[in-house]
């Protein structure tokens, strides 16, 4: 991330100033030109200002060749001198100064402090060797030199470590005598024959980089990965970091310290692989990119010792101060370490070592041991600022602690020799020439005794910090002083018997970087998408499509790599998260609206919905609100499996029993066959609107009451047709036969009554007796009187 520029000042800004003196030199050039015996530039690196004394010019080392000369070698040394100030440099020398032997590491220490000329500790310049005249250098400007000593006139008395300072001695416009306007400082480690015991050195090769996968995969059958970005490629190629360290590191002397979660992540670009973009999912483009650099690294660790971090190399620290209380915590240290041996094993067909535990810097207190090798690595490699010995001398690697823990403490100075700006060639050359006389410095502390020491280097060196340590490697090719190790024959060395082996309390561990540290929610975060994985998982019947990118994904949150990038590594976590909270809402119950049931026992349907693209197995439990009105089966709930293909939904039904009328809650609730709530529950409702018993028998005794009707009115109704039968019976009887009109010849007469002949009165067609009084509460008939003719076509009969 970018960080903010802090605004300085309200004046002109050096690349103003440095403008308006550009122009200048150009309108001066030829008078220049006229002056000056050496060519001078302008400089915007060194804008004149107030400078005075032995800072009024900057001496810039740009090359020393051969950087631990031997006799009958010439020293070259290249560089460039810049007036700082606003006089006018004028009559100036370039020239030589070589001090006295060192004897300690601590004089190199207070050498290189040095700013400014010091008349009591620097010496005079050599008599007799090429000096460099400078007859003008005006204001900002730059002029180069060059100066070869034979190494013979560089008074190099005996074996040891040497000052050499390069200084200009002149005037300037406004004081008009000699003296030093500028000078640095750098050694000459001198060691014409090898030593009797030469130094074990263990220089470590780190190949790390900071998280790029994230926890997605495509849909297709490879579960194509999907990463955060693509700035990994440009790591990767001609020039870029990774690339630079695996061409310099093949033809080195060192051991490989490799993050496995690196290894595959760019095994997984060589094989395809997909890059967020927005919300699109595009496919990167590196895939050539990736295979060369692996087929690149595959040759350069043959024949060498590889070491293997934890898989996203996770922040020890960070993980002891903050996340083990966090329940869980140290098991994903657990599985990264279990992770690295494999991983890097199918990748570069090597066999590598898992025994170390390596902290930020090598920080170390009883915590962080504690942590590292509860994972199972049984060595911790720590620096020797963080455990410091009363020793005279520079004590072995090796180092047994008193609480049981094996570590190899590597040396300080040289490990951290080459961290800042190594892309400027003066701090580069400074940078190799005192590594050089710091190594050659602990060889000669103990001259009789071989030692074993280990440089474990900043763990994300840049382009130029790469080749600055492979060109200080160089300069110790010679094994004059020193031979080349490895970290495994590093630690199995004897330990010096007087080195400290107590365990620094937590209270002297660096506040610079406790301050960097992963955060405890950081952990607290892990945690919750460890959970939600972990219940996911047991639904699924292909969990190796999930699980290991997701637990790949919560190795790469505890990485090393955050620290100071509290905002990238918080939203990392996120859309892990997030990503994982996506899938398992694929698997849910489909909502669902509210029921009547209108019968006894009835079936409640609960649908599940797969949107997964795998099959999934739960258990699917409907609750009832009231029992007594609605239960399942005799019983409040019900559980049944279910198991749903992938893209597909599946409806459960539920056998349901009704008591009493009224409206009843119902819950489903997915589970997890070992009984772990899976989702959010659903609620509706189902009314239940008729059917106990008490209206069973209502019902039945209303059609009773019917029937019973039914029948006293067919009895009434017989009792009607057999009194008219009898009356008009009755009629026949009582008329003379001779008042009876004769039927006509073959035919059948109708015999009509006369009009004044009086006529019986007629029951009523509701079936009652003639002299019955009506009652309002009978029932009306809804059939007319039965007649005794036989039935013609089409009519219903009466039985």
């Amino acid at each position: 991330m970018a960080e903010a520029a802090d605004i300085q000042g309200t004046g002109p800004s050096p690349a103003r100033r440095w403008l308006r003196r550009t122009i200048t030199v150009a309108f001066g050039a030829p008078l220049l030109a006229g002056l000056l015996q050496a060519p001078a530039t302008s400089s915007p690196a060194f804008a004149a200002d107030d400078a005075t004394g032995s800072k009024t010019v900057d001496v810039s080392l740009d090359t020393l060749a051969p950087s631990a000369p031997v006799e009958g070698d010439t020293v070259t040394i290249t560089g460039t001198v810049t007036n700082r100030s606003k006089k006018t440099v004028t009559d100036a020398t370039v020239d030589l100064r070589v001090g006295p032997q060192m004897t300690s590491r601590s004089e190199i220490e207070q050498v290189t402090g040095r700013t400014g000329y010091r008349s009591d500790s620097d010496p005079a310049p050599l008599d007799d060797v090429p000096t460099v005249k400078v007859p003008r250098l005006g204001p900002g400007l730059s002029t180069d030199f060059s100066l070869s000593v034979p190494v013979s006139d560089l008074g190099l008395d005996e074996a040891g470590v040497y000052q050499l300072g390069v200084s200009l001695t002149g005037q300037t416009s406004d004081r008009r005598y000699d003296r030093v306007l500028g000078i640095e400082r750098t050694f000459v480690p001198y060691q014409p024959e090898a030593t009797e015991k030469r130094t074990q050195l263990t220089y470590l090769w780190p190949l790390i980089s900071s998280a790029h996968v994230s926890a997605e995969t495509a849909t297709d059958d490879q579960q194509t990965p999907v990463f955060e970005d693509d700035t990994l490629a440009a790591e990767l190629k001609p020039g870029g970091r990774l690339d630079e360290l695996v061409s310099l590191g093949k033809d080195l002397p060192v051991t490989w310290v490799v993050d496995p979660d690196l290894l595959a992540s760019v095994d997984a670009m060589a094989n395809g692989y997909r890059v967020k973009a927005g919300a699109l999912r595009v496919p990167g483009k590196h895939q050539a990119v990736a295979q060369r650099w692996l087929d690149s690294l595959e040759k350069a660790v043959q024949g060498h010792k590889v070491v293997a971090l934890p898989f996203a190399d996770p922040d020890l620290a960070s993980l002891a101060h903050r996340g083990k209380d966090v329940p869980g915590s140290l098991g994903h240290l657990q599985s990264a370490t279990a992770l690295a041996g494999t991983t890097v094993e199918t990748i570069l067909h090597v066999q590598p070592s898992t025994d170390f535990a390596w902290p930020v810097d090598g920080a170390v207190d009883p915590s962080i041991l504690a942590v590292a090798t509860s994972a199972g690595a049984d060595k911790v490699i720590a620096r020797s600022d963080s455990v410091r010995d009363d020793l005279p001398y520079t004590p072995t690697a090796a180092r047994p602690f008193s609480n049981g823990t094996n570590a190899v403490v590597s040396d300080a100075l040289l490990s951290t020799a080459f961290e800042g700006d190594m892309v400027r060639t003066e701090n580069s050359t400074l940078a190799v020439q005192e590594f050089l006389a710091q190594s050659l410095a602990i060889t000669l502390e103990q001259p009789e005794d071989q030692r074993s020491i280990v440089v474990a280097p900043q763990r994300v060196p840049t382009v130029a910090q790469a080749q600055t340590m492979a060109t200080a490697l160089r300069g110790l090719s010679a094994k004059r002083w020193s031979q080349p190790s490895d970290l495994l024959a590093a630690a199995a060395a004897k330990p010096d018997p007087g080195a400290s082996t107590t365990v620094p309390a937590g209270s002297r561990y660096p506040k610079k970087l406790r301050d960097r540290e992963l955060p405890v929610q950081a952990f607290r975060d892990m945690k919750t998408t460890r959970d939600e994985l972990d219940d996911f998982k047991i639904i699924l019947t292909a969990q190796y499509r999930v699980v290991p990118p997701f637990t790949n994904a919560i190795n790469r949150e505890m990485s090393t790599s955050w620290r100071g990038q509290a905002r990238a590594a918080a939203l990392y976590r996120i859309n892990v998260l997030e990503y994982l909270q996506t899938l398992t809402e694929g698997v849910q119950l489909v909502d669902k609206s509210d029921l009547t049931l209108s019968g006894r026992s009835a079936t409640i349907p609960v649908t599940v919905q797969n949107k997964l693209l795998q099959d999934v197995h739960l258990v699917l439990r409907l609750t009832s609100g009231s029992k007594n009105r609605l239960n399942l089966n005799g019983e409040r709930y019900k559980e049944l499996p279910v198991r749903i293909s992938g893209g597909h939904s599946q409806s459960v039904k539920f056998s349901a029993s009704a008591n009493v009328n009224g409206q009843v809650p119902m819950t489903a609730q997915l589970y997890t066959e070992d009984g772990t709530p899976y989702g959010q529950p659903m609620t509706f409702t189902v009314k239940v609107s008729e059917i106990t018993a008490t209206v069973m028998l209502v019902i039945a005794g209303g059609v009773l009451l019917l029937v019973l009707a039914g029948v006293r009115m067919y009895s009434q109704r017989k009792r009607v047709a057999a009194r008219k039968a009898e009356a008009e019976a009755a009629e026949t009887d009582t008329t003379p036969e001779e008042t009876a009109p004769q039927p006509e010849s073959g035919a059948e007469a109708e015999v009509e009554p006369e009009a004044d002949t009086p006529r019986e009165p007629e029951a009523p067609s509701d079936g009652r007796d003639a002299d019955e009084p009506e009652q309002p509460s009978d029932l009306t008939p809804d059939t007319g009187p039965e007649s005794g003719d036989p039935s013609g076509p089409g009519e219903k009969v009466d039985r």
